[in-house]
Protein backbone atom coordinates (compact mmCIF):
# COMPACT_ATOMS: atom_id res chain seq x y z
CA UNK A 1 0.00 0.00 0.00
CA UNK A 2 2.77 2.44 0.95
CA UNK A 3 4.61 1.85 -2.33
CA UNK A 4 1.46 2.49 -4.39
CA UNK A 5 0.87 5.77 -2.55
CA UNK A 6 4.48 6.93 -2.98
CA UNK A 7 4.45 5.86 -6.65
CA UNK A 8 1.36 8.00 -7.28
CA UNK A 9 3.27 11.08 -6.08
CA UNK A 10 6.53 10.23 -7.84
CA UNK A 11 4.78 9.75 -11.19
CA UNK A 12 4.04 13.49 -11.17
CA UNK A 13 7.76 14.36 -11.18
CA UNK A 14 9.61 11.86 -13.42
CA UNK A 15 12.48 14.30 -14.00
CA UNK A 16 13.31 14.40 -10.30
CA UNK A 17 15.69 11.43 -10.55
CA UNK A 18 18.08 13.30 -12.87
CA UNK A 19 18.03 16.45 -10.72
CA UNK A 20 18.75 14.42 -7.59
CA UNK A 21 21.53 12.45 -9.27
CA UNK A 22 23.27 15.70 -10.17
CA UNK A 23 22.87 16.90 -6.58
CA UNK A 24 24.39 13.67 -5.19
CA UNK A 25 27.32 14.00 -7.59
CA UNK A 26 27.98 17.52 -6.23
CA UNK A 27 27.31 18.95 -9.69
CA UNK A 28 24.61 21.50 -8.94
CA UNK A 29 25.27 25.05 -10.12
CA UNK A 30 27.69 23.87 -12.81
CA UNK A 31 29.67 22.01 -10.12
CA UNK A 32 30.57 25.24 -8.30
CA UNK A 33 30.92 24.61 -4.55
CA UNK A 34 31.02 28.39 -4.08
CA UNK A 35 27.52 28.70 -5.58
CA UNK A 36 26.20 25.70 -3.63
CA UNK A 37 27.31 27.33 -0.36
CA UNK A 38 25.77 30.67 -1.38
CA UNK A 39 22.54 28.87 -2.37
CA UNK A 40 22.34 27.08 1.01
CA UNK A 41 22.94 30.29 2.99
CA UNK A 42 20.36 32.28 1.00
CA UNK A 43 17.84 29.43 1.29
CA UNK A 44 18.31 29.31 5.08
CA UNK A 45 16.20 32.42 5.75
CA UNK A 46 13.07 30.86 4.27
CA UNK A 47 12.28 33.00 1.22
CA UNK A 48 10.76 31.53 -1.95
CA UNK A 49 13.47 29.41 -3.54
CA UNK A 50 12.64 29.79 -7.23
CA UNK A 51 11.37 33.36 -7.14
CA UNK A 52 13.99 34.83 -4.83
CA UNK A 53 16.97 32.58 -4.11
CA UNK A 54 17.70 31.22 -7.60
CA UNK A 55 17.69 34.66 -9.33
CA UNK A 56 19.99 36.06 -6.62
CA UNK A 57 22.45 33.15 -6.83
CA UNK A 58 22.41 33.61 -10.62
CA UNK A 59 23.15 37.32 -10.16
CA UNK A 60 26.01 36.48 -7.78
CA UNK A 61 27.39 34.03 -10.36
CA UNK A 62 27.32 36.62 -13.14
CA UNK A 63 28.74 39.49 -11.11
CA UNK A 64 31.29 37.70 -8.94
CA UNK A 65 32.12 34.19 -10.19
CA UNK A 66 32.05 34.82 -13.95
CA UNK A 67 34.05 38.04 -13.53
CA UNK A 68 36.72 36.29 -11.44
CA UNK A 69 36.09 38.37 -8.29
CA UNK A 70 35.06 35.34 -6.20
CA UNK A 71 35.99 32.02 -7.76
CA UNK A 72 37.20 29.91 -4.84
CA UNK A 73 36.15 29.13 -1.29
CA UNK A 74 39.19 31.10 -0.12
CA UNK A 75 37.90 34.14 -2.04
CA UNK A 76 34.49 33.61 -0.45
CA UNK A 77 35.93 33.30 3.06
CA UNK A 78 37.91 36.53 2.55
CA UNK A 79 34.96 38.52 1.16
CA UNK A 80 33.74 41.50 3.19
CA UNK A 81 30.19 40.84 4.41
CA UNK A 82 29.64 44.62 4.42
CA UNK A 83 30.74 45.03 0.80
CA UNK A 84 28.21 47.23 -1.01
CA UNK A 85 28.26 45.10 -4.16
CA UNK A 86 27.46 41.97 -2.13
CA UNK A 87 24.75 43.81 -0.22
CA UNK A 88 23.16 44.86 -3.50
CA UNK A 89 22.71 41.19 -4.35
CA UNK A 90 21.59 40.03 -0.90
CA UNK A 91 20.96 42.38 1.99
CA UNK A 92 20.75 39.83 4.80
CA UNK A 93 24.07 40.04 6.66
CA UNK A 94 23.45 36.83 8.57
CA UNK A 95 23.39 34.94 5.26
CA UNK A 96 26.81 36.35 4.32
CA UNK A 97 28.19 35.37 7.72
CA UNK A 98 26.94 31.81 7.15
CA UNK A 99 28.56 31.82 3.69
CA UNK A 100 31.89 33.04 5.09
CA UNK A 101 31.86 30.63 8.05
CA UNK A 102 31.20 27.56 5.89
CA UNK A 103 33.76 28.66 3.29
CA UNK A 104 36.40 29.26 6.00
CA UNK A 105 35.87 25.81 7.48
CA UNK A 106 36.12 24.10 4.07
CA UNK A 107 39.27 26.08 3.20
CA UNK A 108 40.82 24.79 6.43
CA UNK A 109 39.79 21.24 5.48
CA UNK A 110 41.27 21.71 1.99
CA UNK A 111 44.59 22.71 3.50
CA UNK A 112 44.71 20.07 6.27
CA UNK A 113 43.68 17.14 4.07
CA UNK A 114 45.29 18.41 0.84
CA UNK A 115 41.98 18.26 -1.03
CA UNK A 116 40.35 20.26 -3.81
CA UNK A 117 37.43 22.44 -2.70
CA UNK A 118 34.96 19.93 -4.15
CA UNK A 119 36.73 17.06 -2.36
CA UNK A 120 36.73 19.04 0.90
CA UNK A 121 32.97 19.59 0.65
CA UNK A 122 32.34 15.90 -0.09
CA UNK A 123 34.72 14.85 2.73
CA UNK A 124 32.81 17.00 5.21
CA UNK A 125 29.44 15.61 4.05
CA UNK A 126 30.64 12.00 4.19
CA UNK A 127 31.90 12.37 7.76
CA UNK A 128 28.96 14.43 9.05
CA UNK A 129 26.37 12.69 11.23
CA UNK A 130 22.71 13.63 11.45
CA UNK A 131 22.34 12.67 15.11
CA UNK A 132 25.31 14.88 16.04
CA UNK A 133 24.46 17.79 13.76
CA UNK A 134 24.55 20.40 16.53
CA UNK A 135 28.14 19.41 17.40
CA UNK A 136 29.26 19.31 13.77
CA UNK A 137 31.78 22.01 12.69
CA UNK A 138 29.21 23.31 10.18
CA UNK A 139 26.04 22.44 12.12
CA UNK A 140 27.11 24.44 15.18
CA UNK A 141 27.71 27.63 13.19
CA UNK A 142 25.41 30.53 13.98
CA UNK A 143 22.65 30.67 11.36
CA UNK A 144 22.93 27.00 10.37
CA UNK A 145 19.91 24.95 11.45
CA UNK A 146 19.12 21.32 10.75
CA UNK A 147 17.57 22.17 7.35
CA UNK A 148 20.65 24.00 6.09
CA UNK A 149 22.84 21.21 7.50
CA UNK A 150 20.82 18.56 5.64
CA UNK A 151 20.68 20.62 2.44
CA UNK A 152 24.46 20.94 2.43
CA UNK A 153 24.89 17.22 3.11
CA UNK A 154 22.67 16.40 0.11
CA UNK A 155 24.73 18.66 -2.14
CA UNK A 156 27.85 16.97 -0.76
CA UNK A 157 26.56 13.57 -1.89
CA UNK A 158 24.53 12.21 1.04
CA UNK A 159 21.18 10.58 0.24
CA UNK A 160 18.94 12.11 2.90
CA UNK A 161 16.12 14.65 3.33
CA UNK A 162 15.48 18.07 4.81
CA UNK A 163 12.83 18.12 7.56
CA UNK A 164 11.39 21.42 6.33
CA UNK A 165 7.71 22.34 6.49
CA UNK A 166 6.93 21.46 2.84
CA UNK A 167 8.63 18.07 3.09
CA UNK A 168 6.79 17.36 6.36
CA UNK A 169 3.44 18.39 4.90
CA UNK A 170 3.64 16.15 1.83
CA UNK A 171 5.28 13.21 3.60
CA UNK A 172 2.69 13.63 6.36
CA UNK A 173 -0.08 13.20 3.74
CA UNK A 174 1.58 10.04 2.44
CA UNK A 175 2.02 8.59 5.94
CA UNK A 176 -1.58 9.42 6.82
CA UNK A 177 -2.89 7.63 3.71
CA UNK A 178 -0.75 4.62 4.60
CA UNK A 179 -1.82 4.71 8.27
CA UNK A 180 1.75 5.29 9.43
CA UNK A 181 2.43 7.59 12.37
CA UNK A 182 4.27 10.89 11.88
CA UNK A 183 7.38 11.28 14.08
CA UNK A 184 7.39 14.28 16.39
CA UNK A 185 11.06 15.25 16.06
CA UNK A 186 13.21 16.13 13.07
CA UNK A 187 15.81 13.39 13.37
CA UNK A 188 13.20 10.63 13.70
CA UNK A 189 11.37 12.15 10.72
CA UNK A 190 14.49 12.07 8.54
CA UNK A 191 15.24 8.47 9.50
CA UNK A 192 11.64 7.42 8.79
CA UNK A 193 11.68 9.01 5.32
CA UNK A 194 15.00 7.28 4.59
CA UNK A 195 13.37 3.95 5.55
CA UNK A 196 10.26 4.67 3.45
CA UNK A 197 12.53 5.44 0.48
CA UNK A 198 14.34 2.10 0.85
CA UNK A 199 11.06 0.20 1.21
CA UNK A 200 9.49 1.82 -1.87
CA UNK A 201 12.49 1.69 -4.21
CA UNK A 202 13.42 5.36 -4.23
CA UNK A 203 16.23 7.47 -2.85
CA UNK A 204 15.42 9.62 0.17
CA UNK A 205 16.58 12.71 -1.73
CA UNK A 206 14.09 11.90 -4.51
CA UNK A 207 11.21 11.92 -2.02
CA UNK A 208 12.51 15.23 -0.64
CA UNK A 209 12.75 16.94 -4.03
CA UNK A 210 9.40 15.49 -5.08
CA UNK A 211 7.70 17.30 -2.18
CA UNK A 212 9.12 20.63 -3.37
CA UNK A 213 8.48 20.15 -7.07
CA UNK A 214 4.85 18.99 -6.93
CA UNK A 215 3.92 22.31 -5.29
CA UNK A 216 1.93 24.66 -7.51
CA UNK A 217 2.54 28.31 -8.28
CA UNK A 218 -0.26 30.09 -10.15
CA UNK A 219 -1.86 26.73 -10.88
CA UNK A 220 1.24 25.22 -12.50
CA UNK A 221 3.44 22.65 -10.78
CA UNK A 222 6.98 23.85 -10.10
CA UNK A 223 8.45 21.00 -12.14
CA UNK A 224 6.62 22.41 -15.19
CA UNK A 225 6.97 26.09 -14.37
CA UNK A 226 10.73 25.89 -13.82
CA UNK A 227 11.50 23.22 -16.43
CA UNK A 228 14.13 25.44 -18.08
CA UNK A 229 15.84 26.46 -14.84
CA UNK A 230 15.98 23.09 -13.06
CA UNK A 231 18.49 21.35 -15.38
CA UNK A 232 20.92 24.24 -14.83
CA UNK A 233 20.85 24.23 -11.05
Amino acid sequence: MLKEIVDSYMRKVPEVRDYCERCLQTKRWFGSVVLMIVDAAFTSIGLNYFKTVVPKVEKFRREFVDTGKIMTLADLAAADANDEELERIWKNKRSWQVVKSIASYLVKLESEKKLSQREAFIHWAKHSKLEEWEKDPVGKMSGVGINTFQYLRMMGGIDTVMPDKVVKKVIGEILSKANVGMPSNDIDFVRLVERVARQTGYKAIELCWMTWLIQSEAGISRIEKYAEILPKI
